[in-house]
């Protein structure tokens, strides 16, 4: 059976409970021992002697009065004069005293009961109603000897002040345990909407926002965990998308492979016609594995585990490798290329970095006009590098620019040309891993520029 948080509460509230008042007694009783009944015996040994000495000088004419007297105000009296006994005040529980005890006061010595009473685990010498738990002492009365007896009555020392003082103990004590446990039910009330909340999270269920408006740490955990769970609801959104993106961008191109496959199998198509549907079918693919080969790097981007191989290398040098690579699709679309490149040695991941420059250039090419021309530009700054590349093409809308960097937008399907969607994705993460950033700006018919500002180490 679970044991809830509540339950563990309760019962370690009155084990603290119970064990506070055992430690509480056991500290008293020590301190009763080691210090009180001392005193204690020293104060009524002073109390006896004074009525002792009263007795002997004064001569009371009514002995039995006057003992009578001191009994009803407050105390148990033994007296004896070895041959007749007298009790008077309260009743003693156990009257058991040995005879030498009573002869030793009779011979003028001191009988200290209370400071010699046995010790016991509690204070009991205090309350003790017993004749050996007494003061002794001799007096002279009448020419006879006395032993005299007594010890305070503790029933009646029990005024209406000690009741009302018990009373306002034992109620603070009971209100003090239910508002214990009241608060505990309270302080445990939210953490039970966590976990339930915690269960809905566990079936997907992200609408149901946790309520809870608290300014203690419960609060702050119920605020973060509101928090995780927009966050959460935000990337179920975003992984449902990716993954009907992912699907239709695959689909498609299957689709027109499997038609194309078809026609070709008709014996009566010509040559020119062939040759067309076979390069369609060829584009297709290569859209197919440029689109895997993206995948797979968002992939790799998105896992938080994943560390930049950081090691320096020539920036410069990588760009115009890259303009070298893409030298032939600059030719067969007609565009001007120029460059303006800083000797940069630049302290990253150059793997990575050379997708960055493959998706920028290659947009550059392909949505630029006929006769177009391309801009690069490396500049190194105090605590930066910047990276620029300006295109003349055919630029995109203010709309569309702040849409650029989702994953598989793209603009409408006449300028896409077979793109994925993901490229300018990618160049954003990589950036990001790199703690820069990324710039774009674009005007419709002018063209675009894209600024990336990678951070010196």
């Amino acid at each position: 059976m679970m044991k809830t948080l509540y339950s563990k509460f309760v019962v370690t509230t009155i084990l603290i409970m119970i064990g506070s008042l055992c430690i509480g007694f056991l500290l008293t009783n020590t301190y009763y021992h080691q210090v009180i009944k001392e005193q204690n015996d020293a104060k009524n040994v002073g109390i006896a002697k004074d009525i002792a000495g009263y007795i002997e000088r004064a001569a009371p004419n009514d002995l039995d009065s006057y003992l009578m007297t001191l009994g009803e105000i407050g105390y148990q009296i033994y007296v004896s004069t070895g041959k007749d006994e007298q009790y008077y005040g309260g009743e003693y529980r156990d009257k058991t005293l040995s005879k030498s005890v009573v002869q030793h006061v009779l011979d003028g010595e001191i009988y200290h009961g209370m400071r010699d009473f046995p010790k016991e685990t509690f204070v009991t010498g205090f309350f003790a109603n017993e004749l050996i738990n007494t003061i002794g002492v001799p007096f002279v009365y009448e020419g006879e000897q006395y032993a005299l007896f007594i010890r305070p009555d503790i029933r009646l020392l029990f005024s209406e002040v000690h009741t009302i003082l018990g009373g306002l103990v034992l109620v603070m004590a009971i209100i003090s345990l239910l508002s214990m446990l009241l608060f505990a039910k309270a302080l445990i009330r939210p953490i039970t909407q966590l976990t339930e909340a915690t269960h809905q999270l566990a079936h997907e269920r992200f609408d149901t926002p946790l309520e809870i408006d608290r300014a203690d740490e419960i609060g702050q955990l119920a605020n973060s965990f509101n928090v995780m769970t927009k966050k959460l609801q935000e990337n179920d959104v975003i992984r449902k998308e990716f993954i009907s993106n992912v699907s239709h961008d695959f689909q498609s191109p299957l689709l027109n492979i499997q038609g194309y496959v078809d026609l070709l199998k008709n014996p009566q198509l010509s040559e020119q016609e062939r040759a067309e549907y076979t390069r369609i079918i060829e584009m297709e693919t290569k859209r197919m594995s440029t689109l895997t080969k993206q995948l797979l790097l968002l992939t790799s981007l998105d896992q938080s585990t994943r560390l930049l191989k950081r090691e320096p290398f020539s920036l410069d040098e990588q760009l115009k490798d890259t303009v070298r690579k893409y030298r032939w699709q600059l030719e067969e679309a007609d565009v001007q290329l120029s460059y303006q490149l800083a000797p940069v040695t630049f302290n990253g991941d150059a793997s990575l970095l050379q997708n960055v420059w493959d998706n920028l250039l290659t947009n550059a090419i392909k949505y630029n006009v006929e006769g177009g021309e391309i801009r690069l530009h490396l500049q190194e700054q105090s605590s930066y590098v910047e990276v620029l590349i300006a295109d003349s093409g055919i630029g995109i809308t203010e709309d569309q620019l702040l849409k650029v960097f989702d994953r598989f937008y793209r603009a409408d399907e006449s300028r896409t040309k077979q793109g994925t969607g993901l490229g300018l994705a990618i160049v954003k993460k990589i950036a990001e891993l790199h703690d820069g950033e990324v710039q774009l700006k674009s005007t419709i018919g002018l063209g675009t520029t894209v600024v990336i500002r990678l951070p010196k180490f």
